[in-house]
């Protein structure tokens, strides 16, 4: 296990039986995001694609919230603005952080421990799986601040749910328990909280120790698919497989098939 260096105290790091824990450590702002938060954990994810030796990730939180959205406080005052200064923070901001999530080339899992809301919702929903305890919440806070939902939400929340959950969700801002956001399909397990680090880690190791080449192709098809005509689809199907057939894990896999043992993947 390697541990985070101390200064890097709001966002906590650990790399652990080939998974990395990337944790927001700002439990009295319930973890809203700051600029140098943001950086760290597009960092840390960027990392994570390179290094071989991480074949997962989690990314959670302490406290009671999972991440409150962005963290406003700082910024120009309106009246300091210029035109294109709000669409370039955005693009350079909470759609770098998103992307960042998205474009990872290990499975990203979400541990929401508590609310998730704005661009907290969002880096949640961009994970590949969602794990929630009981007691989460997911707001599209947004609508309640005045706002247009930014960070990918009206991009991936139609994909989840459809158009029109998407638009109840965002036209009303109304806080959605783990539970419902489970039966709508925005999260795959909802837990008691005291278990929610033992299931994130369960299912993290298991990512972990499969054939990770062939998980990383996998997401970038279905991710790609959802933007894709079928003949596309297919094509990039076919590539993607041609491919990940010259990995170690997939002439792994095929031999413990024909050996009728069970397989030992490297993550390469």
């Amino acid at each position: 296990m390697t541990e985070a260096p101390a200064q890097d105290a709001t966002i906590l790091h650990r790399t652990d039986n080939n998974v990395s824990w990337i944790t927001l450590n700002r439990p009295d702002a319930m973890n809203a995001l700051t600029w140098d938060q943001r950086e760290r954990v597009i960092a840390l994810l960027a990392d994570a694609s390179a290094d071989p030796a991480i074949r997962a990730v989690v990314v959670t939180a302490t406290g009671k919230g999972f991440c409150a959205g962005a963290d406003l406080r700082g910024g120009p005052a309106p009246t300091d603005r210029v035109a294109g200064d709000v669409a370039r923070m955005i693009r350079l901001g909470a759609q770098r952080l998103i992307t960042a999530v998205l474009d990872c080339e290990k499975p990203v899992l979400a541990a929401v421990n508590g609310t998730a809301a704005g661009i907290g919702a969002h880096l949640a929903l961009a994970c590949d799986l969602v794990i929630a305890a009981d007691t989460a919440r997911f707001i599209e806070v947004f609508v309640r601040r005045g706002l247009v939902p930014d960070g990918g939400g009206a991009y991936l929340l139609p994909r989840l749910v459809g158009p029109q959950k998407a638009k109840e969700l965002m036209f009303f801002g109304d806080a959605l328990p783990a539970a419902d956001a489970e039966r709508l399909g925005l999260v795959n397990k909802v837990v008691a909280p005291e278990d929610l680090e033992a299931a994130a880690r369960e299912w993290a190791e298991r990512l972990a120790q499969g054939p990770t080449r062939a998980i990383a192709m996998t997401k970038q098809l279905v991710n790609a698919s959802l933007d894709s005509d079928r003949a596309t689809a297919l094509a990039a199907e076919a590539t993607a497989q041609e491919i990940n057939m010259t990995t170690a894990d997939a002439n792994e896999g095929v031999a413990s098939f024909v050996e009728r043992r069970t397989p030992k993947y490297l993550g390469r």
